[in-house]
């Protein structure tokens, strides 16, 4: 044998060691120590065993999960461990062999029966596999076996929640929970996948039955007014029904003043924020609540003090709050403290955002080589992020009107990949603004190819022909299809109002605008709307739409131009 062990065999025997530990030890040994909490078999440590775990083992670090999930397989149909099937089921799974994992987990539940590990794992495999079939017996029998069947119908769900067909998964959760009727958790799991599969009349007769069985139910009030969100004034009087008779339940008084922002109640809102603070101001996930809104509020010195006291308290997850500060110190144009804030932002979801908002702030106090510079060494460093980074560099370029160096950077990054959809789109909107329409059409067409579903590739094209007013018809094709995607999207509406509008049809353009302006004021919309309106012999509307745009949007330059075109 060499002197030296290799890597992976000591890395083996560290393993075969903790197994060990665990309780598979030779028969003699086992049978002068205390009594293990389950049924183990009783193994004589043979030369087979040990060379089947460790080819298990050192072909598993090598990277064989074939090989490794075989003889872990093998191995325990012969020792009939539960630990070894387990072990079997995890491996397999690890390296998407759904077949032998699901063989692994099957033995694992024969092996130990009482086990809810072993009966979830096999569940869950099972919805991968899409084995529908044998899904529902499967849920069923793992209810039997619970003690608590409450808990386990109300994460029955979340078992069901990667199976992709959601009406599949209504009738299987209707189907295992019959025999449970009498409980409020079998109707709140019947009303959850009824709402997942867009059936919002079965959902709602089981939410209404779970909150009669329980009528102090909070997760049931909760899923009722999620139900019924379209009606505030519904959902708030459920919820004040319900906290007369628990005004201790937290998570419902946080729900009721979410709804009272949605529904501008503003003043209640405060209302409920103090008596929230009042009652749960050391709570984390309530102060951080409170913070989130009151900034929807644009309470900005509340928003403020409650983020900084969740800092005090030690939050799970600091980054977003972090993030939030900076915004907050940015909008008070604090430049410094929201770099601060934005600098100590470190991982998560905020982490890009927060770079390219600390690059634009220093952007912003005339430091563009800097903010250029922070955003490559944050690509370089966060390889997924890179073309978020570029992207947010050549807007940093363009709104120094550096256009052509903007158009650059995008392009010696597309040279690098060539399909990458992101840059596509980019790369054709900033060509666009150097007369360079070929490269706009030749990107967006492409991009199209690659996503046939992107309606801003179809809008954008069609857009830009009606703007130059050239070849009407496919345009007005083009930002169809994009609508039939997104039917609401009022950027799209706009684009097709303006084709309405070059084709000569300035009432139909009129409609169209007045819908995209009334679901977004933006700009370059009111734009398009006052020349309609001009058009139409509507002058001081038009005058009037443009002037109450430019008051909040001073320096557009598509309003900008069409105001001194009309009134130079």
């Amino acid at each position: 044998m060499p002197h030296r062990l290799t890597r992976a065999l000591r890395v083996a025997l560290v393993g075969f060691s903790a197994l060990l530990s665990a309780g598979v030890v030779p028969a003699a040994a086992a049978e002068d120590e205390a009594p293990a909490p389950r049924s183990l078999p009783k193994l004589d440590l043979t030369p087979q065993i040990l060379y089947q775990f460790l080819l298990a083992e050192i072909a598993g670090h090598r990277g064989s999960l074939g090989l490794s999930v075989s003889a872990y397989l093998d191995l325990a149909k012969s020792t009939r461990d539960p630990r070894i099937a387990r072990r079997a089921a995890e491996i397999a799974f690890f390296s998407r062999q759904i077949g032998p994992a699901l063989e692994a987990a099957r033995l694992w539940v024969e092996l130990e029966p009482d086990s809810s590990q072993a009966r979830q794992t096999l569940a869950g495999l099972l919805v991968a596999a899409n084995r529908t079939e044998d899904l529902a017996g499967q849920l069923g029998r793992m209810l039997a076996a619970e003690q608590d069947k409450g808990a386990a119908l109300v994460l029955l769900n979340r078992t069901l929640a990667r199976h992709p067909d959601k009406k599949v998964v209504q009738q299987i959760v209707f189907q295992v929970t019959e025999p449970y009727l009498g409980l409020a958790e079998a109707h709140f799991a019947r009303s959850v996948a009824a709402q997942a599969a867009g059936d919002l009349a079965a959902a709602l007769e089981p939410a209404d039955r779970a909150l009669a069985l329980r009528p102090d139910w909070e997760h049931a009030v909760l899923n009722k007014v999620r139900l019924v969100s379209d009606s505030p004034a519904q959902a708030l009087a459920i919820l004040r029904d319900f906290l007369a008779r628990n005004p201790a339940a937290r998570d419902a008084r946080l729900a009721q003043a979410r709804l009272l922002v949605a529904d501008k109640r503003y003043d209640e809102a405060r209302q409920e924020f103090k008596g929230l603070l009042a009652a749960h101001g050391d709570k984390p996930d309530v102060v951080y609540a409170v913070g989130v809104l009151s900034l929807q509020l644009r309470d900005l010195p509340e928003a403020e003090k409650q983020f900084k006291r969740l800092l005090e308290l030690g939050p799970a997850e600091p980054d977003p709050v972090r993030f939030y500060l900076g915004q907050i110190a940015e909008e008070g144009k604090r430049w410094d403290e929201a770099l601060s804030w934005y600098g100590a932002v470190v991982a998560g979801e905020q982490l890009a955002a927060a770079r390219a908002r600390a690059a634009g702030i220093l952007a912003k106090q005339g430091r563009l080589d800097e903010a250029r510079r922070l955003l490559r060494e944050f690509a370089a460093g966060q390889p997924d992020e890179k073309v978020r980074a570029i992207i947010a560099e050549a807007q940093l370029l363009r709104d120094a009107g550096r256009h052509p160096e903007a158009y650059a950077v995008l392009e010696a990054e597309l040279a690098a990949q060539p399909d990458q959809p992101e840059l596509l789109y980019e790369a054709a909107l900033y060509a666009e603004k150097l007369g360079r329409n070929d490269v706009l059409e030749r990107n967006l067409r492409r991009l199209i190819e690659l996503r046939p579903d992107n309606a801003h590739a179809y809008n954008a094209l069609g857009y830009s022909l009606a703007d130059r007013n050239e070849r009407l018809d496919e345009a007005q094709q083009l930002i169809e299809k994009a609508l039939t995607l997104m039917p609401e999207d009022p950027f799209i509406l706009d684009s097709k109002g303006w084709v309405l509008f070059r084709r000569g049809d300035a009432r139909g353009a009129l409609e169209v605008l007045n819908r995209a302006f009334g679901m977004r004021q933006d700009p370059e919309i009111a734009a398009h709307l006052g020349e309609v309106l001009w058009a139409l012999g509507q002058r001081d509307e038009a005058l009037r739409t443009w002037a109450e745009s430019q008051k909040s949007n001073p320096n557009n330059e598509v309003l900008s131009a069409t105001i001194k075109r009309f009134r130079p």
